[in-house]
């Protein structure tokens, strides 16, 4: 293979990685409302419809969140992958992995919104929950570290002090993502909250990025 065509190779665009994420995260998201289920005629012969409807606000409320969750995760994919120039085949196996994580989440969401109210099976469905939460923040993570490593395959004009921001913030938001995983053992409630406000958190404009 000649120098130029190996260079041309190992530096391919990151725009068909962008347009495949983008369809997985349009059918995660679309999953989520999948779980809130039409009531049958058996079912209403025992309650009223609005008694149903009402009754059913765990699963409206983990759909709207997980809803916020992959739609925040899909404007980050946006806004990071602009610092990206080019990509390789590790990076891309890597963004496999965390799109598998995002296609994930719809699982732990029905999960919570089936069980959050039963006291019996209360923490271990908010433990999974935190903890398919916690997956793409992981794999988020593996991926910026590895493109920002030496710049390997960032834009070369970021500067130094804004690469260093993001490794710390998305490093200080795996550890808080990973304390309300220890915490829903203890506290199903706080480690609800704790997502909640990290969520709300990334929900804030994202920093300009700053060049040297």
């Amino acid at each position: 293979m000649a120098e130029s065509d190996k260079n041309e190779f190992e530096g391919l665009s990151t725009q068909r990685l962008e347009a495949f994420s983008d369809g997985v995260f349009a059918i995660a998201i679309t999953l989520l409302i999948l779980e809130i289920k039409i009531p049958d005629s058996e079912t209403l012969a025992h309650q009223s419809l609005f008694h149903y409807l009402s009754g059913l606000w765990p699963k409206y409320f983990a759909y709207v969140f997980s809803f916020i969750v992959i739609g925040i995760w899909w404007a980050n994919h946006h806004y990071v992958f602009k610092l990206y120039k080019k990509t390789n085949h590790v990076f891309n196996v890597l963004n496999v992995l965390f799109l598998m994580t995002i296609a994930f989440l719809p699982f732990p969401t029905a999960i919570f919104g089936e069980y959050i109210t039963e006291d019996k099976h209360r923490q271990a469905a908010v433990s999974f929950y935190a903890v398919g939460i916690f997956l793409p923040a992981i794999v988020w993570v593996t991926m910026w570290l590895y493109a920002s490593f030496g710049k390997r395959l960032l834009d070369q004009r970021l500067s130094d002090s804004f690469i260093q921001y993001l490794t710390r913030m998305y490093l200080l938001s795996n550890l808080l993502y990973f304390i309300a995983i220890i915490v829903s053992f203890f506290s199903p409630l706080t480690s609800i909250i704790l997502n909640i406000v990290l969520t709300l958190l990334y929900l804030l404009p994202p920093k300009k990025p700053e060049y040297s």
